[in-house]
């Protein structure tokens, strides 16, 4: 960025490497709030500030932490990293670890993600090398911090990210663990979409003499609703590559762009297209320029059909064959998805927004209903039924094409001779056969995806976390079944199993620990936990079904109050 007028980058005192990170990345002037705030910051200031998703908060935050860092910059002394990072979310996690990865790749900036689901073996040999950034949950932070793994003696800056959510899913009591570890000359920056007594409290402790910032949300484009259609299909997460496929067929996108929220998404979801015999690209932060160049060659000129890119890796992309964007995810940030979609239904043409919702994500797609001011349509998977129809269609609309031709003659021989021994409407009906099949393929073999609901009816949480006005009712709402070891109910249309916890009132544990342990460290979120009833030494806890598994795996490799707890199906034979 060569430019240095007052709305750039390089008016904010950003070093050369990071201008050009920009550069490559498609950023071109800076947002409202990184404008206010990546000043301060290089200043060493502390800051809150009260912003909501879709702001520009990553880059905000992250680009003066990076400048800071390089300043006296000693990674042989080793004592840890000098930049952590709390989010309440893996997803999260993943999304800025790879911006910051992005940011400070030229400047060599080590940046390692923690949070549930990861080999615990893996993250303790990352952490013996020198790293730069942490970026994690607040359960795994904690629980590295417990076992010495992460050393926060020599941390410069702590930032505090979407404070307010991680507030809400219990996390109040490990984020003071972890500032409490940190040294008291650190920079602390907080974010949070609300403010609350709470937050405000955290502020009061650990922030000296903050800058105090507020940031609306951008407004959606005018005109936006006239230019793209935009319609969410419900489908569980392990649906969603097959359920991809069938709503391409039936849309059959000149060309489309998919968004996914990490490069290792992005990579798997290329391969898997690619060996459904679509024609897709990757793009991702982890590319080089000559890379990209390639990439982005084959879509503008048709070779490929699909782009599977992350936020960062398509800022700024502007495709004019672009019909079709596709959020594999609901994005975390409702501005990014008004980001996202803007991309088509440019220049008066049409476009198709397409997102696909896990049930678990229902809070997500609230949250961008709620900022661009509508309700998105909900429509149902496509069938093998609809995918057949779609095709015949297709299939009549090349044969119409085809009957204006000019070059049918040349098959007339064929034709006549065949008419010696069958109808011409056999002869027709076999061509057109051969012909659907070549152009569209067979869907033979295909089944039906399950439906998916969304569980936006779950009871509504007290403040302690318990879900309806009996989180610990005693025994008498557990039916007498013993017939099988799961008890199941059902909660916002889910499946739900009870797990039994090894912890109680007596080792401290609250409803807020565990609904923060769970959340923190796998895929759900603290809406999605239903029942919980703690006695003195156990606990019971409902999970949604499909999700038993993992929640038992994470939880093996964590703790609750810096202690392993034993979380398995509840076993009535031992009440």
């Amino acid at each position: 960025m060569t430019n240095d007028g007052p709305d750039t980058f390089a008016a904010l005192g950003l070093r050369p490497e990071l201008l050009e990170a920009l550069t490559r990345l498609g950023y071109e002037e800076p947002t409202p709030i990184q404008q206010a705030t990546i000043p301060a910051l290089l200043e060493g200031k502390d800051l809150v500030g009260q912003a909501a998703t879709g702001t520009g908060k990553t880059a905000a935050f992250a680009l003066p932490a990076i400048e800071r860092l390089m300043v006296g910059r000693d990674r042989s002394s080793g004592g840890g990293p000098s930049v952590l990072v709390l989010l309440p979310t893996r997803e999260l996690a993943m999304q800025v670890s790879e911006a910051v990865h992005a940011y400070g790749r030229d400047l060599g900036v080590d940046v390692l993600p923690l949070y549930g689901g990861q080999p615990m073996g893996r993250q303790l040999k990352a952490l013996r090398r020198s790293i730069d950034v942490v970026v994690a949950t607040p359960g795994r932070a904690l629980d590295h911090l417990h076992r010495g793994s992460l050393q926060l003696e020599h941390l410069q800056v702590a930032i505090l990210d979407e404070a307010d959510e991680m507030l809400d899913m219990g996390f109040a009591e490990d984020i003071e663990s972890i500032l409490d570890a940190t040294p008291s000359t650190r920079q602390t920056v907080l974010f949070s979409a609300t403010m609350p007594a709470r937050i405000e409290s955290i502020a009061r402790k650990y922030l000296r003499d903050s800058v105090r910032i507020t940031i609306d949300a951008a407004p959606t484009p005018e005109g936006h609703d006239a230019k793209v259609r935009e319609t969410a299909y419900i489908v569980r997460r392990s649906d969603k590559t097959a359920a991809l496929g069938r709503i391409l067929d039936i849309e059959a996108p000149t060309a489309a762009l998919v968004f996914c929220r990490t490069r290792v998404d992005v990579e798997e979801l290329t391969e898997k297209l690619n060996g459904h015999g679509y024609q897709a690209e990757a793009l991702h932060g982890g590319m080089d320029q000559s890379q990209r160049d390639r990439v982005m060659q084959r879509v503008r000129t048709g070779a490929a059909d699909l782009l599977v890119a992350t936020d960062v890796a398509a800022r700024g992309l502007d495709i004019d064959v672009l019909t079709h964007v596709v959020n594999f995810d609901v994005p975390s940030a409702p501005g990014s998805y008004v980001h996202r979609i803007g991309r088509v239904g440019r220049a008066g043409r049409d476009g198709v927004a397409i997102t696909l919702v896990d049930p678990r994500e229902h809070r997500s797609l609230k949250n961008v209903e709620r900022m661009t001011r509508r309700r998105m349509e909900v429509a149902q998977v496509p069938t093998v039924q609809d995918l057949r129809s779609r095709r015949m269609e297709r299939t009549m609309e090349a044969v119409r094409t085809e009957l204006t031709s000019d070059e049918l003659d040349r098959f007339r021989p064929i034709v006549d001779t065949l008419a010696d021994d069958y109808d011409a409407v056999e002869i027709a009906l076999a061509a057109l056969k051969l012909a659907h099949e070549a152009t569209v393929g067979s869907s033979d073999g295909e089944r039906d995806i399950p439906p998916a609901h969304l569980a936006s009816d779950r009871p509504k949480r007290d403040r302690t976390g318990r879900s309806g006005p009996s989180r610990q009712s005693g025994r008498d709402d557990r039916g007498p079944r013993r017939d099988r070891d799961d008890r199941r109910s059902k909660s916002g249309g889910r499946d739900m199993t009870r797990l039994y916890v090894a912890a109680g009132y007596a080792g401290g544990v609250k409803p807020g620990d565990l609904v923060g342990a769970i959340a923190g460290e796998t895929s759900l979120s603290g809406k999605d936990i239903g029942h919980i009833e703690i006695t003195n030494n156990f606990s019971l806890v409902e999970v949604p079904s499909d999700t038993v598994d993992e929640v038992i795996s994470a939880m093996k490799r964590t703790t609750i109050k810096g202690k392993r707890t034993t979380f398995r199906r509840e076993k009535f034979t031992s009440r």
